[in-house]
């Protein structure tokens, strides 16, 4: 397993956009870094936010929990988002389950604190409205990702966003959690991950995927991995500052 890179909180883009005098008075000195591994669960559904996270790396995966169990992933946050960030205005348990998909350094600070810093400053409220769209619009294209395209094509667009987190062609994920992740049985991610390998796209070895053909895989991703890029990028254009 990949140990997680530590990074810094400015490293996280929301953070970074701040008004730099906001963020060191308000946040700054409130944050807490610290490391988080693959797999550590940081919010169950139904829990209360007792923390705000700001990935400066990695990523986590957000899932809805079925009531037999059975989970799926609706949307993912890495260095250019936030976990919690509506507790500063009013939101205390989370709807869904939030997992650690990449191994990660993250910027923690109390929902107490955050609230606060939010009651203080318009630039904290606003990036915690605009990047609540963000996660929607995330959930809206990735919930008709799960209804009409097929796993492989799925399975292409989800890889391409773990690497892109990654910043890397590497990417350490096991069978049993890219079949989470996207709601299928493990034998389906088998067949797509050997498929893709005997074409000469990825490699698979022992939990490790290494992406060789990165054209090769966007032509067999779905048109959602664009689309959630483009609409992420134009949520930010709208709310950019003057």
């Amino acid at each position: 397993m990949l140990a997680p890179n530590l990074g810094s909180s400015l490293d996280n883009v929301l953070l970074s956009a701040l008004p730099r005098s906001e963020f060191e008075q308000l946040l700054r000195p409130h944050l807490t870094t610290q490391a988080m591994p693959q797999g550590h669960l940081v919010l169950e559904a139904g829990d209360e936010f007792d923390n705000v996270w700001f990935p400066h790396n990695g990523m986590m995966s957000l899932l809805v929990v079925l009531s037999d169990g059975k989970s799926i992933e609706t949307a993912t946050v890495g260095r250019e988002g936030v976990i919690g960030a509506m507790s500063g205005l009013g939101l205390y348990k989370s709807l869904v389950r939030v997992v650690i998909q990449l191994p990660m350094g993250v910027s923690r600070i109390s929902s107490a604190q955050f609230r606060k810093a939010a009651a203080h400053s318009d630039a904290i409220r606003e990036m915690s409205i605009h990047y609540n769209e963000v996660l929607l619009s995330q959930a809206r294209i990735t919930a008709a990702c799960n209804a009409v395209h097929p796993v492989e094509a799925r399975f292409c667009r989800w890889l391409l966003q773990s690497a892109d987190r990654a910043d890397g062609d590497t990417v350490a994920l096991t069978q049993e959690f890219l079949a989470e992740m996207l709601g299928v049985r493990r034998t389906s991610v088998t067949e797509v991950a050997s498929k893709l390998q005997q074409a000469g796209v990825i490699s698979y070895t022992r939990g490790i995927i290494k992406i060789i053909d990165r054209a090769g895989l966007e032509a067999s991703a779905c048109e959602c991995y664009q689309t959630l890029i483009e609409q992420s990028a134009v949520i930010y254009d709208l709310h950019a500052p003057a």
